[in-house]
């Protein structure tokens, strides 16, 4: 298939053992007849691992009703044989839709006698919803406001189930913190129960095939279910040989006083998945810190960019200019330029020297850590501005610089193993936004400002010792 085409209609197909395992996480599937829901069904894959499940479960019972939606005519020729088969070797009936999934089932729950779905099982559409557009004036009459085209699914699949109607569906994690999730978090967990999540480790392994480096969850939702414990499981990429999962209480899933809502993945067993510990329970603002976005939009300067620094100019600070957690300027050699030019519009977005920290907003596919900051120091400038490409999240206050053992302090604080495992668990994005260092939590600002001197008087230190160090000021 044409992959502009398929990147046009957000269209990602599920490897089989993806599909294999999303199948697997349904409860038995005895119960007599079954209405089993596939939307965005591209050739059948997970329509077939779920009929090859209830043929083994079945125990010669019932019979199994599917309504598959599939737009695009070569796939849907697919996806007729695949249903097809399995007709031919159990009591399948099939109907195939061709018609838009969000349309037809705003009609369907508007429609109030129509019969529900009793299980569904989806790989949906990946791709971003105009504010103004036909799909989100049809979703938010029917209540559901969400920004892109998966969590509509998954959110019209949930409308759709009976109550102890169970969903599967592989997502991007994006959802689970951020705040243009938030109404469909709040859909989501008022109307299901958790009951599986499975992170996959790599990036970049679940969907191989097609070249998608977002961080991928599969969800097992119960609609109308009481919320108990839930398991997480993870793997490093769809061959699940390094298969491992955990019970978590639902209270380290979504914090209790966390209005926002957040959906946590902890990854590994209870007593090492735990929320910071409570002596880390202060917010940027409780420390009188800000965190911004860095201001500078390169392409939008381009006239201003100088390769190394001249006269008139201020020093211009990428990711590229980190080297451990200091930062390296000017650096020949790099693809990215050193320096911006001084003029009026380029002055309105510069910081005036000073010590800060500075988090990259992206990491790349073959990093462990999601949290990677660097200490900018005044001594290593000789002018009185700088510039923070957009590619920076700056601590600062009031747009000033911070004292040195604070930033240093936060600098450490966010370098450490604990704060990175407690962010991913409810960061999904493959960036680090300025709203997420905003809601996390921090060490109080005498604590962060002993733990800077400290770093000061250390240089370098290991990872070791830094997580030594985090621990014993907990």
């Amino acid at each position: 298939m044409d992959r502009k085409q398929r990147s046009a209609l957000g269209q990602f197909m599920t490897p089989s053992r993806v599909a294999d395992f999303m199948a697997g996480l349904f409860s038995p599937i005895r119960d007599g007849n079954i209405r089993l829901l596939d939307a965005g069904a591209g050739i059948g894959s997970l329509s077939a691992a779920f009929l090859e499940r209830w043929v083994r479960d079945r125990q010669g019972l019932g019979h199994a009703d599917v309504t598959a939606y599939e737009i695009d005519p070569v796939l849907r020729a697919r996806l007729a044989e695949t249903l097809a088969h399995h007709a031919e070797i159990g009591s399948v009936m099939s109907e195939i839709m061709d018609a838009d999934f969000i349309e037809d089932a705003v009609n369907r729950i508007q429609f109030q006698d129509v019969q529900r779905f009793t299980y569904a099982i989806l790989n949906p559409p990946y791709k971003k919803i105009n504010s103004r557009s036909r799909h989100r004036h049809l979703l938010r009459q029917v209540g559901i406001e969400t920004v892109n085209l998966y969590s509509a699914f998954v959110a019209l699949a949930i409308a759709l189930m009976q109550t102890g109607g169970q969903i599967v569906a592989i997502i991007p994690r994006s959802f689970c913190n951020g705040p243009y999730y938030k109404p469909f978090r709040e859909f989501l967990l008022a109307r299901t129960a958790i009951r599986h999540m499975h992170l996959f480790d790599a990036r970049d392994k679940a969907f191989q095939d097609d070249d998608v480096l977002q961080e991928n969850i599969i969800l097992l939702l119960e609609r109308g279910g009481e919320q108990r414990e839930v398991t997480v499981s993870t793997s490093t990429d769809d061959s699940f040989a390094d298969y491992a999962a955990h019970a978590h209480p639902f209270s380290q899933i979504v914090l209790a006083n966390d209005p926002e809502r957040f959906i946590h993945v902890p990854t590994g067993a209870v007593h090492e998945a735990s929320d910071l510990p409570d002596a880390f329970s202060h917010s940027l603002a409780d420390l009188g810190v800000e965190v911004s976005t860095g201001p500078v939009v390169d392409f939008r300067a381009r006239d201003a960019l100088r390769d190394l620094p001249e006269p008139d100019c201020v020093p211009l600070l990428y990711p590229a200019h980190f080297s451990g957690q200091a930062i390296e300027w000017p650096r020949a050699g790099m693809k990215k330029p050193n320096a911006l030019r001084l003029t009026p519009e380029t002055k309105k977005a510069l910081f005036p020297n000073g010590h800060y920290a500075v988090v990259r907003r992206f990491s790349s596919k073959e990093e462990k850590r999601r949290l990677v900051a660097a200490m900018v120091s005044p001594e290593l400038f000789k002018t009185e501005s700088l510039g923070f490409e957009n590619h920076l999240n700056v601590f600062h206050k009031s747009r000033r610089g911070l004292p040195e053992d604070l930033a240093r302090g936060l600098v450490a604080y966010l370098n450490s193993s604990m704060v990175d495992a407690y962010f991913r668990r409810f960061s999904g994005h493959t960036q680090v936004n300025a709203t997420d260092l905003r809601r996390m939590r921090y060490p109080s600002s005498n604590t962060l400002r002993e733990l800077g001197r400290w770093a000061m008087k250390r240089g370098a230190v290991s990872q070791e010792s830094l997580d030594k160090k985090i621990l014993a000021l907990a």
